[in-house]
């Protein structure tokens, strides 16, 4: 649909131009324009004063393919899957749980690619990129319980350094690859930032598991993105503008009944480690939000307001 999509605009795509935009191999995109050419009846040839594909008959459009409604279910449940819980426990039955659904559903429908992409589109989260070859080889040393070595960029510190570690699980929030490893040099549990790997390397020498570690346990008291310290009782008042939408979901496993207020706004509460992510997201609500506790906290966000209200001072 992509190559389709810039030879209708006039780009003269090639395969290595479009293999470079959607991160996947020449010989994948190769595969794409014969499939296009042979069963789809794409009227393709290449340019060579341009250096791309184009339709000999600019009036050819993709056909309808005619799918199972199972199918198509699966089709938008699979990029659910993918969207939220692909690296997780949840993956595995989710998908065997979609491939049933697909066998269920019998009746066939058609479906216009054209209308499917310009009806539809599946936003990607907004993450650091990271090399497939990454994911790859540390879910290998996950299997084999193999360490790794790798060169890592810790962020806080603005510094990069190689440490040893026995990987246990990979872990995706919105989009952010993360793997729990044990840290051989802190001789504790810690959640790396795949995106943060320069490269890394499994090592020959096997590990064995921590006892007992269960990946939702071990994140049953982070915040977002951030597991931190001792967890501590965190109370947020939201005001009625922002309560609508604090109101809509459940922002963490921890949480409790929201207390709702006299004037319309609410008080979350809830019970984490991550306090750092927790100030992060309560200042980008601005007035709409307060920390009641803990206190550190509190005070922390207030001098970071005053800060960052300096900043827009206009006098010398």
């Amino acid at each position: 649909m992509e190559i389709d999509r810039q030879i209708r605009a006039g780009l003269y795509p090639n395969a290595a131009r479009i293999a470079e935009d959607l991160e996947v191999s020449k010989r994948a995109i190769y595969q794409d324009k014969a499939f296009l050419r042979d069963r789809l009846g794409a009227p393709i040839e290449y340019d060579r004063e341009r250096g791309g594909w184009y339709y000999t008959d600019p009036t050819w459009v993709l056909p309808n393919m005619f799918v199972t409604e199972g199918e198509l279910a699966a089709f938008f449940l699979s990029v659910e899957v993918a969207q939220r819980y692909l690296g997780t426990a949840f993956e595995a039955p989710l998908r065997s749980a979609i491939t049933r659904l697909a066998n269920s559903l019998g009746d066939r429908v058609p479906v216009s690619l054209e209308q499917l992409r310009e009806h539809y589109t599946f936003a990607a989260p907004d993450a650091p990129s990271v090399h497939l070859q990454i994911l790859t080889d540390m879910h290998r040393a996950i299997q084999e319980k193999r360490r790794v070595l790798m060169r890592y960029y810790t962020a806080s510190r603005d510094e990069w350094n190689e440490r040893v570690v026995n990987p246990h699980h990979i872990y995706n929030l919105r989009g952010d690859w993360y793997v729990f490893a044990y840290d051989e040099k802190k001789k504790e549990m810690r959640n790396f930032h795949l995106g943060r790997v320069a490269w890394l390397q499994v090592l020959a020498e096997g590990f064995e598991r921590v006892p007992n570690f269960s990946p939702g346990e071990w994140m049953r008291t982070a915040f977002q993105y951030e597991r931190g310290g001792e967890p501590q009782d965190v109370a947020i008042r939201f005001d009625a503008y922002q309560a609508r939408w604090i109101r809509e979901r459940r922002w963490h496993e921890t949480q409790q009944p929201l207390e709702e207020l006299s004037d319309g706004g609410v008080i979350l509460r809830f019970r984490t480690g991550g306090l750092g992510e927790v100030k992060r997201w309560v200042m980008q609500y601005g007035p709409h939000a307060a920390v009641l506790a803990p206190e550190a906290l509190r005070r922390e966000i207030a001098e970071e307001l005053r800060a960052a209200a300096r900043n827009y001072d206009p006098s010398p």
